[in-house]
């Protein structure tokens, strides 16, 4: 083994440190995305979704070259590792990798568009407290052709992101108290890998966890036993989350849907909105970067 020195990039992630913090992003590897699109010329969106599609889409010299959809698709994916704010625009296209159409192309050059005017942005690492907090949510029947929700969820290590994923779920949900409460199973089993995760780190996490939701009626399922017709299927995964909320290893608390940070994992938003929650995941400009600005 050889030692190498302090670590400056890895597998295309720039680590850039600071006097007490670190910065990680992948500035280079976003721009070769862009390059093998010929978007470096085009000018930079503010927002990688839209609300409402156009009605006709302009022609684009690309849209019958799948393979080249799915090599970029692949690509953003990678690109998340440092990019939270661009999950759920890239679990979008993934979903249409089988046989892109007109549509897939025009989201994916908006998407390209919007990582052209953030090159620089990335995830800080500072000094903070170490203690262990969540965020779920969903999209009920979001997806327009199959009606499945999109979970959304993240959490924090103190103050910086550590962990988020956006996922469709397998099944139709009967209720967005239903879509929710799933989003909540498949949280709750993300936070119990992290705290044994932490704990090898010499962090445990002697506390419940805090997550929060903004459907109070997901919150009542799970603290309330008593079922009825519309809840019977779902009983396995309630009692999993009940065990947990009585050992004390997580707590559900209500959050208002305007505060809800993980809303950007599961729905297209409009501008403000979105530059809102993007901020609170903390994907932030590169400092050196903002300061010479």
């Amino acid at each position: 083994m050889k030692h190498l020195g302090a670590v400056h990039e890895f597998l295309g992630m720039k680590i850039d440190k600071q006097e007490d913090s670190y910065f990680l992003s992948q500035r280079s590897y976003a721009a070769s995305i862009l390059q093998q699109m010929d978007l470096l010329h085009y000018k930079p969106l503010a927002n990688p979704t839209c609300t409402k599609f156009p009605a006709t889409y302009p022609i684009d010299k690309h849209v019958n070259d799948h393979s080249l959809y799915r090599c970029i698709t692949g690509s953003l994916q990678y690109l998340t590792l440092t990019r939270p704010d661009i999950a759920y625009n890239a679990n979008q296209l993934s979903q249409n990798m089988h046989d892109p159409q007109p549509q897939h192309f025009y989201m994916l050059k908006r998407r390209l568009r919007y990582i052209k005017g953030t090159l620089n942005f990335g995830i800080p690492i500072t000094k903070t407290n170490l203690l262990l907090k969540s965020y779920s949510d969903a999209d009920w029947a979001g997806d327009p052709v199959s009606r499945k929700p999109t979970s959304g969820y993240c959490s924090f290590l103190g103050d910086m992101i550590i962990s988020w994923t956006v996922k469709k779920q397998h099944t139709v949900a009967r209720s967005s108290t239903e879509s929710e409460y799933c989003a909540l199973a498949a949280l709750t089993t993300d936070i119990i890998w992290l705290c044994r995760l932490l704990s090898e780190f010499g962090i445990p996490q002697n506390y419940p966890i805090d997550i929060f939701c903004d459907n109070t009626s997901a919150i009542a399922l799970t603290n309330n036993p008593v079922f009825h017709a519309r809840t019977k299927h779902i009983e396995k995964g309630q009692k999993f989350i009940r065990d947990h909320l009585q050992q004390n290893n997580i707590r559900l608390l209500p959050i208002s849907t305007i505060d809800q940070t993980v809303d950007i994992f599961t729905k297209a938003l409009s501008t403000p909105r979105f530059l809102k929650l993007r901020n609170n995941l903390t994907v932030l400009q590169d400092p050196q970067i903002a300061g010479e600005c």
